[in-house]
């Protein structure tokens, strides 16, 4: 289950990342490593970001956040899974509670991510969830020198659904 990241659930992401490189696959260069409580406020207060936790019999399980890039366009970004509850399935049934949110809560038409080329098990988590590679960029994104592709990926809710109607 989805529900709202609070500011006591700031500890969480806090204390996962827990290098500059991981900052970075995470965040891009949302955050600056080491992660703090007034970052994340920050972040979090924008109109366009909403932020969730993801819970399972009342433990946090991972973070994942739905940016409104347009009323029908979300971005789906920032996804984490705790420390303890990693390489155990999660990221799936998160992503999909993310997804269901923005189709039924938030009504979105179309969903877009962004995920670095070398982060291979998110790369095959979102192609397992219906999302394709829109673009790749090759150039913009760099840590400490080393440049690191962006694999774009968009999922169409509308395309979808007329598919499934004769």
């Amino acid at each position: 289950m989805l529900r709202r990241f609070t500011a006591q659930d700031a500890d969480h992401l806090i204390t996962t990342i827990d290098s500059k490189q991981q900052c970075y696959l995470w965040s891009g260069p949302t955050y600056q490593y080491p992660l703090d409580h007034h970052q994340i406020e920050m972040h979090c207060a924008k109109r366009e970001v909403y932020p969730y936790i993801f819970d399972y019999e009342g433990q946090a399980i991972g973070y994942v956040e739905l940016y409104k890039v347009s009323p029908w366009h979300y971005r789906i970004c920032r996804v984490l899974v705790f420390t303890p509850y990693r390489s155990q399935g999660w990221s799936k049934l998160m992503l999909q509670a993310a997804i269901d949110v923005a189709y039924h809560h938030h009504h979105a038409y179309k969903l877009s991510l962004a995920v670095f080329e070398r982060n291979h098990i998110a790369l095959h988590c979102y192609r397992d969830l219906g999302f394709r590679v829109s673009s790749v960029d090759r150039q913009s994104r760099t840590f400490e020198g080393e440049i690191w592709p962006l694999v774009r990926m968009k999922r169409s809710w509308w395309k979808r659904r007329l598919k499934k109607e004769p």
